[in-house]
């Protein structure tokens, strides 16, 4: 892991907000609904912007948005600066939700280095579906939610114990075809989201990892954005913002001990100031 300095970190923050606003003001455009999540929601709520060691910011969307900000991204903005990325049967990128990257910087993650993609800073936007009422219903869609995030990641989970990874591990060995692994995430993916949010009582997010993907989170909670001051500007969060991060994180209020104020994701290496393909060969994609 690359140890950011604290102007790096101000960098950081400065480009990602910045991305940020082009994301949300696309979605306005479009009527569409999106709001930070996770240290980025907390940090809008407790810190009126940045908790000071976060690194990124990331965003939720219900489902139906979130599949229209897809084909419109790529119809108006894909030749700008920021470029969506998701990953398909030809284009891995090792995530379970599409993502927003900045092409004028470069931010290689440990994980990423050797895939052909955007190597720059990031923005994760995460979809919001429908938590099913009948609990056979939540537990098969927790199943595909499963099948989904191995196949569809196509590497082995991390950090989520040693069952989970020889499981996994198993599973992607029967497997070997990345074209075949792609069509069973794909029906999956079908799979776990046919339940509609506006058919349930309560939503949730299945492309977080497994730990996330057991929340109910209560729907009337997502119905709408409400925009909370942010830094120098103004972000979306979720109407009932307390309701989410209680569920999700406890007291999100009361900040963590000494030892976990740091960024939380790794880097292999970074340079804010050049674009990705300078490095191509020399900090990714090195050929061995």
């Amino acid at each position: 892991m690359t140890d950011i300095t604290a102007e790096e970190l101000d960098a950081l923050h400065r480009l990602n907000l910045e991305m940020a606003e082009v994301f949300v003001a696309f979605c306005k455009r479009h009527g569409l609904l999106c709001y930070l999540c996770g240290g980025g929601c907390i940090g809008a709520v407790r810190h009126k912007g940045w908790i000071p060691w976060d690194d990124d910011l990331d965003f939720f969307m219900p489902r139906d948005d979130y599949e229209k900000a897809i084909r419109l991204w790529r119809e108006e903005m894909q030749d700008g600066r920021y470029k969506l990325e998701k990953s398909d049967e030809h284009h891995i990128d090792g995530n379970l939700f599409f993502v927003i990257r900045d092409s004028q910087t470069t931010y290689v993650k440990p994980y990423q280095a050797d895939m052909e993609m955007t190597h720059g800073i990031v923005l994760d936007v995460l979809p919001l579906d429908g938590y099913p009422d009948s609990r056979i219903a939540r537990a098969v869609q927790c199943f595909w939610a499963l099948i989904y995030s191995l196949y569809r990641a196509q590497m082995v989970p991390e950090n989520h114990g040693k069952w989970i990874r020889w499981v996994g591990k198993a599973l992607l060995a029967a497997v070997p075809s990345r074209a075949l692994r792609y069509k069973i995430s794909s029906y999956a993916e079908r799979r776990m989201t046919r339940h509609r949010i506006d058919a349930c009582h309560a939503i949730t997010e299945l492309c977080s990892g497994p730990g996330y993907m057991k929340n109910r989170y209560p729907k009337e909670a997502f119905a709408e954005s409400l925009f909370l001051p942010f830094e120098e500007t103004r972000m979306p969060v979720p109407v009932g913002y307390d309701r989410y991060l209680t569920i999700a994180f406890g007291d999100y209020m009361r900040m963590p001990p000494a030892e976990k104020q740091k960024p939380s994701h790794d880097v292999a290496f970074m340079d804010l100031t050049l674009p990705y393909d300078r490095y191509r060969g020399k900090k990714y994609l090195v050929r061995k």
